[in-house]
């Protein structure tokens, strides 16, 4: 889309257009284009049109109702923040006492949204034009055009000097291919301009890949690996004032439409606490090491938030339990740990790991169900459920790992 399409959806008849679209949004794309073309819409307004719908559509998993209202772009929506988790940033960033925020790549504008609405005057800066505009309409369509201007530029010559806060989220696709960027000096802006922000403004917060490599991490910094009901979605670098502890593991859960606001919650464990808007969060240096023990009678499957913040030693020490691998995280104990941050299975069955014995024991057991499990193993779970040739009433987990460096299958029942 340009600038010209762009304008066209906002005009009245843009707008009847993207009224007919929405009506019209995942079902046949060739049917709903013939069907706007037939109430004279032209191609070009149609087709932009539908694509906004669709946009919309995917849209409501990360931004709820107020998709309904946005303006995206493919490339935007991938790489936009949660609302759940945007606004859980907003929060923190108002109660470390922040009131002006630069947004440096601010995109269709998420996180900048989330911050207006917690009373931060914000300015976005936006290197493509299209994305700017769009970002400027959200904001707009939001209420919040007066908290969230945005201007279109290079990030890296905007005034830091003007805030008291920046929040940066560097693009880690190439334009135009939307192909994944490895090296961090090729994101944009570059990683080294990202890194020096924390030396020039004292409340600044980098949204990184959940798979960023620890050695990146700038020293003093706090890194954050957020999930989402499971979900690994995003990880952020705090930095200057804002930095708190070394690592934290966050985990959010996706607000009910008519749940009530989150309450505090007494702390699971003693590294453990709970705020309004996060279910939990786990905290440490990210250093420590898990001790080494035998398999035991529960096999914990820790949160991918707290295995990537190297927090697993941690949750170990709170629920009592061990690593049978030091590479491997999964966590036995003799009762099951009562913590969010991981699903406890009872172990029923350990046996080094043989299709043949594996597949026999299934039918003796007349499984005909199960969940497949892996850390530590090259086995494609779809593959070995082919293979298995399960049949029978009953249901199982198997956990695929290993135990002091040999494969091993652990039959297993989920504990409530």
């Amino acid at each position: 889309m340009d600038l010209d399409q762009f304008a066209a959806l906002r005009t009245p008849e843009g707008s009847a257009a993207l009224d007919a679209a929405t009506e019209r949004a995942g079902g046949d794309p060739l049917a709903a284009a013939g069907a706007l073309r037939s109430a004279g819409i032209p191609a070009g307004l149609a087709a932009a049109a539908l694509t906004q719908a669709e946009l919309r559509r995917r849209a409501v998993g990360k931004f709820g109702p107020e998709a309904a209202g946005m303006f995206l772009t493919r490339p935007g929506l991938e790489q936009a923040t949660r609302r759940v988790v945007a606004d859980r940033r907003a929060d923190r960033l108002r109660a470390a006492g922040v009131r002006t925020l630069a947004d440096l790549g601010c995109g269709l504008g998420a996180d900048a949204l989330a911050a207006a609405r917690a009373g931060i005057r914000v300015y976005g800066v936006e290197a493509d034009p299209v994305t700017a505009a769009m970002a400027a309409a959200n904001a707009e369509a939001a209420g919040l055009a007066g908290a969230f201007t945005v201007e279109c530029g290079d990030a890296t010559a905007f005034d830091v000097g003007r805030v008291d806060a920046v929040f940066c989220d560097p693009a880690r696709r190439r334009a135009g291919t939307g192909r994944r960027i490895f090296d961090p000096n090729a994101y944009s802006p570059p990683w080294d301009f990202v890194t020096g922000l924390a030396e020039r403004v004292p409340h600044t917060v980098v949204k990184v890949a959940p798979g960023i490599d620890h050695a990146l991490i700038p020293a003093g910094a706090e890194a954050e690996w957020v999930s989402v009901a499971g979900d690994l979605v995003e990880a952020a670098l705090w930095c200057g004032r804002l930095a708190e502890v070394p690592r934290r593991a966050t985990l959010l859960r996706e607000p009910s439409p008519t749940a009530a606001p989150l309450l505090r919650e007494p702390s699971p464990t003693a590294s453990a606490a709970a705020e309004p808007g996060v279910h939990h969060q786990l905290t440490g240096s990210g250093a420590v090491e898990a001790t080494v023990g035998p398999v035991r009678r529960y096999v914990h499957d820790p949160d991918p938030a707290v295995v990537r913040a190297h927090l697993v030693a941690e949750l170990a020490d709170a629920i009592d339990a061990t690593l049978a691998d030091p590479s491997i995280a999964y966590l036995y104990a003799d009762a099951p740990g009562a913590t969010p941050f991981a699903r406890c299975l009872e172990i029923t069955d350990v046996l080094p790991f043989s299709l043949k014995r594996l597949r026999a024991l299934l039918r003796e057991r007349r499984v005909g169900r199960a969940e497949i499990l892996k850390r530590g193993s090259a086995l494609e779970p779809e593959k070995l459920r082919r293979d298995l040739r399960l049949a029978g009433p009953e249901a199982a987990s198997l956990v695929l790992t290993r135990v002091a460096g040999a494969p091993t299958v652990l039959l297993c029942r989920p504990v409530g």
